[in-house]
């Protein structure tokens, strides 16, 4: 047996062990064929030493905007999707967003499908956002979704353009109850903060830093609360996003331990930074709309420690960079909230870069150490085996495992990097003018990273040596339910009650 590539002298890392020094990863076509010791070499087997450091599965991004029409000074698919693979990302999904005034999904599909095609260093696919679920969408635009390889939709609770209310969301979720895709939900009560907002807005409360007063915690648990009521009426698997709230993750916890099907993303903004970096400095009073991004910062340490702990203790399904990114000096971006003096939260373009960072951030907390917060399994669950397994990529991506495609990262030997790696916006590589995470420290960058078996990451040389055609559209299948489980009563009903009107 010849192996095109095999990666020699790390430790790998995969979704339920470490494996034991020496073992090696036999690559064939584009997948992995074989883990094992003492594989066959032949004189054109290429020879990839991890040099003692640890190898994970190529990150698996579920939750990124690119070339999306609300952040036209964001990243497209080359400059994202470069920054991806620089981080050791080697799958994205992003969003194909349907206007409220289509009555069709196909044309904002097919639009997305001619921006990422021929533009991608990473691999990718879509989830459809729903803004105007109509019957016929619902009835037969879904079903063809499902047969290209869109198996996911994501539905806003908030934000005037793009919400929908209670009836539209149980009319998705009937539907994805008998076709089977999943559904992601932003969950924040929109009347709440419309109230907020515009009462901030009286009192000439509109600098970046009333964007997180604005936005209360309370609206995020309420919203919460009640997609997991109208998910267990409906007895349908959900995933509530980029969760910021102890309260809010609370209640998923709670519905869990019932063993409702009910997943939870978190994103970096939420594990380091707090409200204070929406103030201004000396130098720049608006520089605090860099951290502008919904839910938003929270105000307390306790905040942090609280999305750590759901981190640890299994309550997140997903970690994620929701990846939404726009520039700061540009006028059609970050400053569309700036009119000459007068400041506007209300009109800076929520999000923050961080697809490249995602990985590095939470591997500096993983490990064995005493003061590790996640395993390493952990990590790999959260990063990328678990947002596969929910977005019908299992098999194919987010593992090391015979027949999965060849997606790697090879990070350093801590002893090669002592020091770690601090990030710095002049280091990165995706498409905007700068990061929430400036100056922080992390122990450890991905040093190589493999797509389908090739190298497209050298960070000692040349960095990015992919190309912009390496990245593929993923047909994806049916996600899978990671926690939990569908056919439960709900209280207060008799049993098989739901039969009546299911």
């Amino acid at each position: 047996m010849g192996f095109d590539l095999i990666v020699t002298n790390g430790i790998i890392v995969t979704a339920s062990e470490v494996l034991s020094p020496g073992i090696e990863i036999g690559i064939k076509n584009c997948k992995i064929s074989c883990v094992g010791l003492f594989l066959p070499r032949t004189e054109n087997t290429q020879i990839i030493d991890a040099r003692g450091g640890y190898i994970t599965p190529g990150g698996v991004d579920s939750h990124v905007h690119f070339a999306q029409d609300n952040c036209p000074t964001g990243d497209d698919f080359t400059t994202g999707s470069r920054s991806a693979i620089a981080g050791g990302t080697t799958t994205v999904i992003a969003f194909a967003s349907q206007e409220k005034t289509e009555t069709t999904v196909l044309p904002c599909v097919e639009k997305y499908h001619t921006r990422a095609k021929d533009q991608s260093y990473c691999d990718y696919g879509f989830h459809l956002i729903l803004t105007n679920p109509t019957p016929k969408i619902m009835a037969t635009e879904m079903l063809l979704m499902i047969e290209q390889g869109i198996t996911s939709v994501k539905l806003y609770m908030t934000y005037e353009p793009m919400k929908l209310g209670d009836a539209q969301v149980l009319d998705v979720l009937m539907a994805a109850r008998t076709l089977g895709f999943t559904t992601m939900v932003h969950a924040e009560n929109s009347d709440m903060i419309s109230l907020i907002t515009d009462r901030l807005e009286s009192a000439g409360h509109t600098a970046p830093y009333f964007h997180a007063i604005s936005r209360p915690q309370i609206a995020e648990n309420e919203a919460t609360y009640r997609i997991i009521s109208l998910a267990e009426l409906t007895d349908v698997p959900i995933l509530i996003v980029h969760m910021s709230s102890e309260t809010a993750m609370k209640h998923v916890r709670k519905a869990q331990t019932r063993m409702l099907p009910i997943h939870a993303e978190t994103c970096p903004q939420y594990l380091f930074l707090l409200s204070e970096r929406l103030k201004g400095t000396h130098e720049d009073a608006f520089e605090g709309a860099k951290c502008v991004c919904s839910p938003p910062l929270r105000h307390d340490p306790k905040d942090l420690e609280a999305m750590w702990q759901g981190i640890a203790n299994g309550t997140f399904t997903v970690f994620s960079s929701d990846h939404a990114p726009s520039n700061y000096h540009s006028s059609g971006g970050k400053k569309l909230g700036l009119k000459g003096d007068v400041m506007s939260y209300r009109d800076i373009p929520n999000g923050v870069p961080g697809v490249e960072t995602r990985l590095p951030l939470l591997f500096s907390y993983a490990g064995r150490e005493k003061d590790s917060r996640l395993s390493l399994q952990r990590f790999v669950q959260l990063t990328s085996s678990d947002p596969a397994k929910m977005y019908g990529l299992e098999g194919v991506k987010g593992n090391i495992a015979v027949g999965y495609d060849a997606d790697i990262v090879i990070w350093y030997n801590e002893k090669d990097l002592e020091e770690g790696v601090t990030i710095q916006q002049s280091e990165l590589h995706h498409g905007v003018d700068y990061t929430p995470f400036e100056g922080m420290k992390v122990k450890n960058w991905p040093r190589l990273t493999f797509l389908r078996g090739k190298k497209v990451w050298d960070r000692d040389n040349g960095g990015v040596v992919g190309d912009v055609l390496d990245g593929k559209f993923l047909r994806r299948g049916k996600g899978k339910i990671v926690v939990g489980r569908t056919g439960g009563e709900v209280n207060g009903m008799l049993p098989g009650e739901r039969d009546f009107w299911c």
